[in-house]
């Protein structure tokens, strides 16, 4: 008896990181609201329904976007060299967070823009992953502030003000431009630098 040919795009030729990597583009392109599952499942070249093999629906879609971007986004902080001293620690955070973040301007875009999209229990979780991230540059302020290498009136409002500005490169940064990603991330350090009071 003659096999069967399998259909083009059956589920057993997708892969989770196709769909998400197609939710990505769309979401980031479009906005969340805008986009369907049925076109990402067109993005994908697949029927709609084969797209919940894979996700349970939008909402969790979206999550798993945001949750898989932070968790690198720690692993990729922790395995920092540990530095010297505050100064240096700063600077290197700096560095390290304008070349992680403009390698991915999709995932940083959906990871700030898209918040107000999440339901509430994982609105919950997103932001806890945040805040450890804010928490890991309070902790070098605070250190330099008890070392006395900064001059910082409040190490919280500090915290938010550096990462906004080092995430606000991605809206205008292009990696065909005139400046390099590591020629970006040196200019940042020296700002953050002297932001920090450390001169």
């Amino acid at each position: 008896m003659a096999r069967m040919a399998r259909k083009t795009g059956s589920h057993s030729e997708i892969t989770g990181p196709r769909v998400r990597a197609a939710a990505l583009r769309l979401f980031a392109r479009d906005g969340y609201a805008a986009v369907s599952m049925r076109r990402i499942a067109a993005e994908v070249g697949v029927q709609a329904g084969a797209l919940y093999l894979y996700t349970p629906d939008k909402q969790s879609l979206l999550f798993d976007l945001m949750r898989e971007h932070l968790e690198e986004l720690h692993r990729a902080l922790a395995a920092l060299p540990p530095a010297a001293d505050p100064v240096t620690a700063l600077e290197d955070f700096a560095r390290f967070h304008i070349r992680f973040h403009v390698e991915r301007p999709d995932a940083v875009f959906i990871a700030y823009m898209e918040l107000r999209s999440l339901s509430p229990g994982n609105f919950a979780r997103i932001e806890a992953l945040r805040r450890g991230y804010e928490d890991a540059l309070e902790a070098i302020l605070r250190a330099g502030q008890a070392a006395g290498a900064f001059r910082l009136p409040d190490t919280r409002l500090a915290t938010r003000a550096l990462i906004a500005m080092l995430t606000g490169v991605n809206t205008w940064y292009r990696r065909d431009g005139p400046l390099s990603a590591d020629d970006l991330a040196d200019f940042y350090a020296g700002l953050v630098r002297q932001a920090a009071g450390a001169g």
